[in-house]
């Protein structure tokens, strides 16, 4: 390269020399420069992909230990499980993308999949239109340096007929990003909701294990995070890595490789250092959503529960204990936000301004500097080159800039990903029937030790069957090490005992809802069995929907049941006032309009509507008068239920053959009931 030099000062004849005979040596020896840039670019790349396996190894071999020194352990410590886990960008992170990419891009020909081409277009259309813009600003500083009007004007026509297709370029890109992240979400959103709502998962998740304490949280916020963090990062991504390339390959052709190469070398240099630097975003990101759904629980808890905190008056307490996770939480952010500030600071000074003085130098190199086989430039030339150079540099900078941001988009996305891969994760493990709870009793012992750990066996028949059966506490009691009974069709079964002695195990047993942890268990297909709880569950919906519960209108059409013969049934357990006007499709909150007697006799309604084989009546007609329940039991067997009723009413003792009584010390007597010689014993 010959050097240019219009400079005519004495000062500056050494300089002009200096960069003659660099030049001159550098052309000389160029072929050798080229190759030995090159061969170092290989080098380091070769180098970089043996550390990060050497990386992925070593984490690898950190997790294997870390899995066999806690290989043993039944229990664990109550907790989200995203808290026990370091969010960064590792295998686990990819392994765990790729498995929600899987949900939420089921396939090539899916719409998701049609929607990335398109965006993916429209990004390639947006960095062509910028490249032009580029060199059109160029021409238009050439020629308003040279006095070219008319080429002047003619540009600025140019530049408003590209204003037309890059605004609509960058409206469908926005468009593209929203639709993507609404559809990545509906795709998760419903590929949870049917696990969770499949195999009484949603019950299992907070009484059997609690390793995830706020799935709410996570279904409703934290996988519309992610859907949105994960739409964002590709845009966010894939456009600067694209820019990046088309840009930087014109920037060669204009100021040269090797320029452009070292360059490069400085920037990669100081974005390690930022990187080293750059704090651990994705597990503060984690913490937060783990603290914000921790802080949601609480006020939930205080709904759920808010007759009984008013009737001891512990709102004080509540109060203390919502400010606590309230400000537990604002600290954390405020942090978060000190953390940002720093890190910010940081990256403005090096990408800004340091990257930016890097690149003027090499746009000022085809100005001091001739470039091999170019022409001879002028004044005009040497401005259009430039400007172009420096707006290329400038949208270069900016893509890397971009890239280096979303290094801290990234780690959020890993925070999100991690919640939501540990929902999954623990939704798997319960459909196999692995459960992981902190067990507060005497479920440490050797003896109660084995039963936990035991499995029996589960199968269908026409009775109720249980043969050696364990019975257990939600908090690991062996409340009955072996309990066997037997309800054939048509032989009523009343089971009584103290609080605590395992009715209610037992009930969940029954229903499906206990892992069964030893014995065999034979019992009907649960559509033939029916739970009616002292308290029945009332629904959102109308009318007609509180008394067909679970069905729906369409079922019960299909069961050729129509709306005078649910007015019938609610005559049967005389509530038929509760329909005014025909208005089977009211929506209300009915749990607030309703009574407990109503909504008990409105349980005895579904019984009637459904008529199962078996039903399980736990102090369902607490609330009722004598010569209701008699009507609604009457009724029951003569329908051919078999029921199973929890009670300590003695009126109820005509209405069952048989007795189940538990003497909560572990022990259990299962014979036939006499209700007049019963009566007769405790007179």
């Amino acid at each position: 390269m010959a050097a240019q030099s219009k400079l005519t000062l004495p000062s500056d004849r050494s300089l002009s020399a200096f960069l003659s005979r660099a030049s001159t040596t550098y052309l000389k020896h160029r072929s050798s420069i080229s190759r030995a840039v090159y061969l170092t670019l290989f080098i380091a790349l070769i180098n970089r992909i043996r550390n990060a396996i050497a990386e992925q190894k070593s984490a690898a071999a950190r997790q294997r230990a870390q899995a066999s020194s806690s290989s043993g352990k039944t229990t664990s410590t109550p907790g989200d499980i995203t808290a026990r886990r370091k969010v960064e960008l590792n295998r686990e992170f990819f392994r765990n993308l790729f498995r929600l990419l899987k949900i939420v891009v089921p396939g090539v020909r899916s719409k998701e999949m049609r929607l990335l081409v398109s965006h993916s277009v429209f990004l390639v259309i947006r960095t062509l239109i910028s490249l032009y813009v580029a060199e059109l600003d160029g021409k238009l500083v050439s020629a308003l340096v040279r006095g070219k009007g008319k080429d002047f004007l003619w540009g600025i026509v140019w530049w408003m007929l590209v204003a037309i297709p890059a605004t609509f370029t960058n409206s469908m890109l926005s468009y593209h990003q929203c639709k993507l992240a609404l559809q990545y979400r509906t795709r998760l959103t419903q590929h949870i909701h049917d696990k969770y709502l499949s195999q009484m998962t949603f019950y299992a998740l907070g009484n059997l294990d609690d390793r995830i304490k706020n799935a709410d949280q996570l279904i409703t916020v934290d996988v519309a995070k992610f859907s949105n963090s994960l739409a964002e990062i590709y845009s966010n991504l894939a456009k600067p890595v694209l820019d990046m390339f088309i840009y930087n390959w014109q920037l060669s052709r204009n100021v040269g490789g090797e320029g452009l190469f070292a360059m490069a070398l400085l920037v990669q240099v100081s974005a390690n250092v930022m990187r080293v630097l750059t704090p651990p975003f994705g597990r503060y990101v984690a913490d937060e959503a783990r603290l914000e759904g921790e802080f949601r629980f609480s006020h939930s808890r205080l709904i759920d529960n808010s007759e009984e905190i008013a009737l001891y008056s512990g709102h004080e307490s509540e109060k203390t204990t919502l400010d606590k996770g309230y400000f537990t939480l604002i600290k954390h952010v405020n942090y978060i936000l000190r953390r940002r500030l720093y890190h910010g600071m940081m990256e403005d000074f090096v990408i800004k301004y340091f990257w930016g003085a890097l690149g003027l130098v090499l746009c000022s190199v085809p100005v001091f500097i001739k470039i091999p086989g170019a022409a001879v430039a002028t004044l005009g030339d040497r401005t259009e080159g430039f400007v172009t150079n420096r707006r290329l540099l400038l949208s270069s900078s900016d893509a890397f800039g971009r890239v280096m941001f979303s290094y801290k988009e990234i780690t959020e996305l890993a925070g999100y990903t991690s919640r939501v891969a540990s929902l999954l994760d623990v939704i798997d493990d319960i459909h196999r029937g692995h459960f992981e709870k902190k067990l507060v009793s005497s479920a440490s012992t050797t003896a109660n030790a084995a039963i936990l750990s035991g499995r029996g066996s589960v199968t269908e028949g026409p009775s109720i069957e249980f043969t050696n059966v364990p019975i257990v506490s939600p908090n690991g009691d062996v409340l009955v090490r072996a309990l066997t009974f037997h309800v054939h069709p048509g032989q009523h079964l009343l089971i009584v005992g103290p609080n605590g002695c395992g009715k209610s195990s037992l009930f969940r047993i029954m229903g499906g809802l206990w892992p069964v942890y030893g014995g065999t268990v034979v019992k009907p297909p649960p559509d033939d069995i029916f739970y009616i709880p002292q308290r029945p569950y009332i629904s959102r919906g109308s009318l007609r929907q509180q008394i067909i519960y679970p069905d729906s209108h369409l079922d019960m059409a299909r069961r050729g049941t129509t709306d005078e013969d649910l007015l019938r049934i609610l005559e049967t357990v005389d509530i038929a006032h509760i329909v005014r006007d025909d208005a089977w499709d009211d929506e209300r909150e009915w749990r607030d309009v309703w009574s407990s007697g109503i909504q008990q006799r409105v349980g005895m309604a579904r019984l009637f509507y459904h008529r199962p084989q078996y039903a399980i009546l736990d102090e369902c007609t607490s609330s009722q008068d004598l010569a209701t329940e008699k009507a609604l039991y009457t009724t029951a067997k003569q329908l051919g239920v078999t029921l199973i009723t929890v009670s300590h009413r003695r009126s109820l003792w005509m209405y069952h053959e048989n007795i189940l009584q538990f003497d909560g010390q572990g022990g259990y007597v299962f014979t036939k009931l006499d209700a007049e010689r019963r009566a007769q014993l405790e007179e």
